[in-house]
């Protein structure tokens, strides 16, 4: 867009977690800013929306607030100029942290950490579908063969969505997020992609930085989906019976489980802080967890705790390599596909740094 001087403006996609019940979503809504260029966060103007549509406020007092948090490069966007996408936190007509503002408990608990330096990582599991049926799923009566030869599967028959899912990588690459893979997952039409940390030293891995990271992230497979005509669903289980469920299985260190002479001291330590707050962790890490762990499919169930080396079916796995090596990272395999990063960052936070 160009101004009568001829000029060219820059659009920003403003993004947000909206007050639904349960599980939130992400809305979104367009800004062409009176500038050419966006260097900082304060060159991003605070914006309003109606949060009586949104299920954030009443009527009679519906103006919400969108507070840039984070942003980066739009690659939705192909037309001359710049093009952001916008990250905001949401606050009230008050002026205070709105109730659904997620980020802001995340915030707040990232302030109290001293010393641990947390790093952590999503592997976010998705599944695509086609109306009311998974994709590539019959279309009359039926289901595919049994579970097996779906996960990192090849071939027509195998895999279905592949399109999307390497649209979805291609903009997330160009908008500079964390991505560091993607595969195909156990459920046809089922798949996963993975956020944090690549090996890049000027790379931040901070769970705010990676968090905020994994919003966008889902917004740009929602977009994705958009473009090639498929349904993304984040649910716990979204097919009954004998297959997997979708998780969001998190990776999690700290400077003392990456420091060699301490790492297995120090996962063992948070080990034992996370069982004793697990019915808590059970509780932030999303709706209808309870039909994904049952003690099947590469799960513990869920009135359980358990970890273990290269366990796949234990609430923590430690990796063989970080076994052998004697330090490094253990993986939450309790977080569900639909589970807030922000409440999974925090919850993490405050069990092995907090406690």
């Amino acid at each position: 867009m160009t101004r009568g001087n001829g000029k060219v403006l820059a659009t920003a996609e403003y993004l947000w977690l909206d007050g639904a019940k349960v599980t939130q979503e992400l809305r979104s809504k367009t800004r062409i800013l009176p500038t050419e260029d966006v260097g900082v966060l304060g060159d991003l103007p605070v914006w309003t929306f109606d949060g009586s549509s949104t299920w954030q406020a009443e009527g009679a007092n519906s103006d919400c607030e969108l507070r840039p948090v984070f942003f980066c490069e739009n690659p939705l966007r192909r037309t001359a100029g710049a093009h952001y996408l916008v990250l905001c936190e949401v606050f009230g007509f008050d002026g205070k942290p709105h109730r659904t503002n997620t980020r802001r408990r995340l915030v707040d608990c990232l302030g109290r950490v001293e010393n641990s330096e947390p790093w952590i990582g999503f592997e976010q599991e998705y599944t695509f579908f086609e109306y009311s049926r998974p994709l590539g799923w019959p279309t009359k009566g039926g289901v595919p063969e049994s579970q097996g030869p779906f996960y990192c599967g090849v071939g027509v028959s195998k895999v279905f969505g592949r399109e999307a899912v390497e649209d979805h990588m291609e903009l997330c690459r160009q908008a500079g997020l964390g991505i560091y893979g993607v595969n195909a997952e156990v459920m046809p039409g089922q798949w996963e992609y993975q956020l944090g940390y690549r090996g890049l030293e000027d790379e931040k891995c901070d769970p705010l930085t990676i968090s905020d990271q994994a919003w966008v992230a889902r917004y740009l497979l929602k977009r994705a989906g958009e473009r090639h005509n498929v349904i993304v669903s984040f649910d716990n289980k979204p097919v009954p019976g004998d297959w997997n469920g979708a998780g969001m299985h998190t990776n999690f260190s700290t400077a003392q489980t990456r420091d060699r002479k301490t790492g297995l001291s120090a996962i063992k330590v948070a080990v034992e802080r996370l069982e004793k707050s697990h019915l808590k962790h059970i509780h932030d890490y999303g709706e209808g967890l309870d039909r994904r762990l049952t003690g099947r499919h590469e799960t513990c169930h869920i009135g359980q705790f358990r970890s273990g080396v290269s366990d796949r079916g234990a609430s923590i796995r430690i990796p063989l390599q970080t076994s052998q090596q004697g330090w490094g990272y253990f993986e939450d395999r309790r977080p569900g596909a639909n589970a807030d990063p922000y409440l999974v960052s925090a919850r993490l936070v405050e069990s092995v740094c907090l406690s």
